[in-house]
């Protein structure tokens, strides 16, 4: 007979652990916590950012901003996780969205800082690549920056369109010059005229 308590994971209860584990400013080392894995939370972050639990959303931005410190990718799959619990989630794209950037300098010089909608930030370059997928049926581009391990930001419309006005040609490439790093968004060959 067991004697261990088996405990249905709940929102309530991973904030909890999750404010108990968070120690100083950073974002606390869920890439070193190896919890068991406790079953899937009705938890969803929808492709705007928007989070949502029990199919409703998650209006605190405090608490989204808790939730999003303790995220993990592993393979393709998303979870929670805490020093004593892990625990399956919902994404539908990404799990954040870059609302805003800042560029300074220009050419192979420039820098660009996303800005998240969880209060990340990420400087594209080596450690923060920006990529662009293309919808196969339409072509529409879904352009992400890596925020932090295996976790990307969907870049919103705006921006990318701010991006797009600042984009340079390289190799036969039209795409973005950050941190000394040129990313592709799509050949130059295949931009409409105009």
């Amino acid at each position: 007979m067991s004697t261990q308590n088996l405990v249905t994971p709940s929102a309530d209860g991973i904030a909890a652990s999750a404010r108990a584990a968070k120690k100083g400013k950073g974002l606390p080392p869920v890439h070193k916590w190896n919890p068991p894995f406790c079953g899937d939370l009705d938890m969803r972050i929808a492709r705007d950012g928007t989070w949502f639990y029990l199919g409703t959303p998650i209006g605190r931005f405090e608490l989204v901003r808790l939730f999003s410190s303790i995220l993990r990718k592993d393979g393709d799959d998303y979870f929670l996780v805490t020093p004593v619990e892990k625990v399956g989630i919902t994404v539908d794209d990404a799990p954040f969205v870059a609302v805003d950037f800042t560029a300074e300098g220009s050419g192979e010089a420039q820098v660009l800082t996303f800005h998240t909608h969880v209060g990340d930030t990420a400087v594209a370059g080596p450690d923060h690549p920006i990529r662009v997928t293309r919808d196969p049926e339409t072509g529409e581009p879904s352009p992400y920056v890596l925020v932090r391990a295996n976790l990307e930001a969907l870049i919103d419309r705006k921006s990318f369109y701010r991006l797009v006005e600042i984009g340079a040609h390289h190799d036969g490439w039209f795409g973005l010059w950050s941190s000394g790093e040129f990313f592709r968004i799509i050949p130059s060959d295949e931009l409409p005229e105009g």
